[in-house]
């Protein structure tokens, strides 16, 4: 039946005719749970001189280690239904975003200076893998100070929520990010400024040396994002370090304070924290990253389990509150996600539960965040209903993407009838396959057998009885079964096939009150 569905009822199609319909999914061919499929499938095309027709037999031998992933995927049970369209409306508000020509490209670090102020670019992951990119999403950039959230994760990862925050505070500073300020228990007001930041980084891997910890750092945000793209700028880190007298100048007060674990160095913790803000990834890699936050700390592509589920939500609280420098009041306000923010143009925005999102604009206004990036998270959820305290409810004027589109049952209804009517069976199928009721009633209490029995579509009563095992008892307002209707209306050939099915179907009760929906009954048999 999956076959089918893809197919649109077609014995073989062309394999981009497959490919296709996966991409619509939001299912990508690099996908890492797919990888065994796309193997043979590019095998299978290598080896060929023309071009490749998948039949049920090539379907059957490629998709079988993913047939669940594709199931879920194409009866569209991924947290985005109804994916295709939700892309082309994040395309939309990406083209009316790309008309900001405010800001400034930040040039104090003059390796970010060189970078074009056209550059934009917005990925997306959900927590099911589905993935949506646009624009400059394949060039690298430093995640600067998003490196922030993802220390702060590891470190509490590592070492738990008590021993970290018996070093750093929780609370909003109110100050620049890059202020020589401390709390009144003489901590770093949180882990998302400076001053933080650079004490997490002596709390990392402590004992190891420079190298140990660079490596356990990068071989743990590639497994956020997923073993894809994450690298790392020398030339950022050596300008880093040759205009940070700030950062140097808050490293001596933090040390002065006593504000470091006995036994770290405040230079080293300064040098590895220049190294952490040079990490370079790109936005898909990004996206991935924010969805592992967004996924509980489970990536979504490899299912690996990265961060504790307590490392995650102290980080998403901890972006909420502080993520976005002097504009985090009213991003929490406006937008009300979690958010970090750098000085790259980087936004990583997370919708909790939903997807991670990167995006991507050098110019910056004027407390340091990417004029483009705000303006796409104020876009984004103004059209949708992701902020925090939006009511699912009764908001009706946003639009929710979590939520089919046939939701409507009476929608539902009016589609099945029509395709019965019309004896259109790569419909049914498509119902069938995303979990419909089959045996809905319409007003009249006419099922969709009822229907293709009286038109004679004999293809689709096949279907609805030998596939879907719809109940053929049921009776509509005037009393008459499908057989009836196929006897009134002489469709012979029918007659015989409801005949026949009768006499094999056994019902829990004669005319039972509630239809089971249809039962697709072995995985083997969906394919």
């Amino acid at each position: 039946m999956l076959f089918y569905t893809i197919t649109e009822g077609r014995e073989q199609v062309p394999v981009s005719h497959f490919i296709t319909a996966l991409k619509k999914t939001g299912l990508h061919t690099s996908d890492p749970r797919l990888k065994d499929c796309m193997t043979k499938l590019r095998n299978t095309v290598k080896d060929s001189f023309s071009e490749v027709m998948m039949d049920r037999e090539l379907f059957h031998k490629c998709v079988g280690g993913n047939i669940v992933l594709l199931i879920q995927a194409f009866r569209k049970k991924f947290i985005i239904p109804e994916f295709d369209t939700f892309a082309n409306k994040i395309n939309m508000i990406y083209d009316v975003v790309q008309k900001q020509d405010q800001g400034q490209v930040a040039d104090y670090i003059p390796h970010l200076a060189k970078f074009s102020p056209d550059l934009w670019g917005v990925s997306l992951c959900t927590v099911d893998g589905q993935r949506h990119s646009v624009g400059d999403t394949k060039l690298p950039f430093c995640l600067q100070s998003c490196v922030k959230p993802l220390e702060y994760a590891m470190a509490v990862h590592e070492a738990g929520t008590e021993r970290v925050h018996s070093y750093v505070g929780m609370e909003p500073s109110g100050l620049k990010f890059n202020k020589l300020s401390l709390d009144e228990d003489d901590k770093p007001h949180n882990p998302m400024v400076n001053a933080g930041a650079i004490v997490i980084s002596s709390l990392i891997k402590p004992g190891s040396n420079k190298a140990e910890k660079f490596d356990y750092v990068m071989d743990f945000v590639k497994k956020m994002a997923g073993s894809e793209y994450v690298g790392f700028s020398n030339a950022t880190f050596q300008s880093e370090k040759e205009t940070g007298d700030r950062n140097f100048a808050i490293g001596y007060y933090l040390k002065e304070k006593k504000c470091f674990p006995e036994g770290a160095d405040m230079i080293d913790a300064l040098d590895f924290y220049f190294q952490l803000c040079s990490i370079e990834v790109t936005c898909e890699s990004g996206s991935v990253m924010a969805a592992t936050l967004a996924n509980g700390g489970i990536c979504p592509t490899t299912g690996e389990q990265v961060l504790s589920a307590e490392a995650v939500r102290n980080t998403l609280s901890l972006m909420h509150s502080c993520g976005m420098y002097d504009y985090s009041g009213q991003l929490a306000f406006h937008v009300g996600l979690p958010a970090k923010s750098g000085v790259s143009g980087a936004i990583l925005l997370v919708v909790p539960n939903v997807m991670g999102i990167m995006c991507w604009s050098p110019p910056l206004d004027k407390v340091g965040n990417s004029v483009r990036g705000i303006h796409f998270c104020q876009e984004l959820v103004s059209l949708f209903n992701f902020h925090n305290y939006d009511n699912l409810r009764h908001f009706v004027k946003k639009q929710d993407p979590r939520r089919q589109q046939r939701d409507d049952m009476n929608r539902s209804v009016v589609n099945l009838m029509f395709a019965a009517y019309s004896g259109d069976v790569t419909a049914l199928r498509r119902f069938a396959l995303s979990s419909m009721d089959m045996d809905l009633k319409d007003y009249d209490c006419r099922t969709a057998l009822h229907i293709a029995a009286a038109e004679g579509h004999l293809d689709a009563v096949r279907f609805l009885t030998k596939t879907c095992k719809v109940n053929p008892f049921v009776k509509d307002r005037w009393g008459n079964l499908p057989l009836d209707d196929a006897l009134q209306f002489g469709q012979e050939m029918v007659v015989q096939v409801l005949k026949e099915y009768q006499d094999q179907y056994k019902p829990q009760s004669p005319i039972p009150d509630k239809v089971e929906p249809p039962k697709l009954e072995t995985v083997e048999g969906m394919v």
